[in-house]
Formats: C-alpha cells, sequence, structure tokens
C-alpha cells in the first residue's frame, strides 16, 4: 500500500497545472475514473451456477456464480448485466499541528434480498496520510514519512508545487473504489 500511496503522491508534484492559485494555497489534485459496461447472458447454467456472459464486441468470458449471490434463478439467457464503476484518487497538502502519518479503511457491501431484482453495490475506501519531512527547492526533492515511519525522497518535475508545501504538512490520499451491478431482464419479442 506504502508504494501505491507515495507513486500517487508523486504524482501530484509531478502534474504541472493540477492547481489553482486563487482557489489553494496548498496543492490537491482529484483524479476520477468511471464507465459502464454493459454485457448479455450468452448462457447459464442455474444448477452448476456457471454464466457465461459475452460483450457487444462479441467477447465471452465464463465463470461460476457463488451461493451468497441471491437470485440467480431469476437471471435468463438474454439478459442484461450492467456494472458501473467509479475510482476516485483525492490528495490534498493541508498544514498541521502534530501531525502522524497513518492508514485506514473501510469497504461496504450491499445486495439484492431473496426474490428481489438481482443486483449489488459494493465500495472500498483507503485514507492514507504521510508528513511531508523536507523539501529542496534547488534540487526540486521532497520527502515523505508514510505510515511505517519510513522517510522516502522523491524529485518533482514542477517547482511550483514543491513551493506551495512546507515542512510538516500532512499530506492525505483517499483512495475509493465503488462497483454497482443489476442484471436487466431482456425485452420480450413482440
Amino acid at each position: 500500500m506504502k508504494n501505491i500511496f507515495l507513486s500517487i503522491v508523486l504524482l501530484m508534484f509531478v502534474t504541472s497545472n493540477a492547481w489553482s492559485e486563487e482557489v489553494m494555497d496548498k496543492p490537491s489534485l482529484t483524479v476520477v475514473q468511471a464507465g459502464t459496461l454493459t454485457a448479455i447472458v450468452d448462457a447459464i447454467n442455474h444448477e452448476t451456477r456457471e454464466v457465461t456472459l459475452r460483450s457487444r464486441d462479441g467477447e465471452t468470458v465464463s465463470f461460476v456464480v457463488s451461493e451468497e449471490a441471491h437470485n440467480l434463478d431469476q437471471v435468463n439467457v438474454g439478459d442484461y448485466v450492467v456494472t458501473s464503476f467509479n475510482e476516485t484518487i483525492n490528495i490534498e497538502v493541508h498544514s498541521s499541528e502534530d501531525a502522524k502519518a497513518e492508514v485506514s479503511a473501510a469497504a461496504a457491501v450491499a445486495r439484492a434480498e431473496k426474490g428481489d431484482k438481482p443486483g449489488m453495490a459494493a465500495t472500498e475506501q483507503l485514507v492514507m496520510t504521510a508528513i511531508v519531512e523536507d523539501i529542496n527547492i534547488e534540487a526540486n526533492t521532497f520527502k515523505l514519512k508514510g505510515p511505517q515511519g519510513d522517510i522516502d525522497e522523491y524529485t518533482a518535475r514542477n517547482p511550483e508545487n514543491l513551493k506551495k508545501a512546507q515542512v510538516g504538512d500532512l499530506v492525505t490520499m483517499t483512495y475509493t473504489k465503488s462497483v454497482a451491478l443489476t442484471v436487466e431482464k431482456a425485452e420480450a419479442p413482440e
């Protein structure tokens, strides 16, 4: 986890025009990736719980659905499986007294009740903090102390962002990943 966090923080100090000076006095960065994937149920064996999905470009994938998935009996060939996902990385530098480098995580899952339309939603969030230990404007480097107490040095490609941070600042990275899955019935033939 440390390497992911520190790599993302490095991006924050590397990105050239990520911040508006009128809006923030400390660097920050938000990156969002979201999308929706739709596949058609190409085959299903309710006894073995094996499902084959076909994407719009014709590729297929087969898998066995776990017993935790309710309402598989309501899914039929021709139904659509719609998966929506969202990943967000938010990094902020804050002035802070007595800040500590820490890590915390949380997750939540919800699924359809028996008898309801098939579906589920899940979200995970990881929050990590690091402390700015050193900034060397002339060398374009900075050091961060991570949650394990280790101090790593990085080279910034944008010295202007280094000028906005100070030794002792708290760097907070929040990574959130969410996914929702629904099954939509195929339209009845006319």
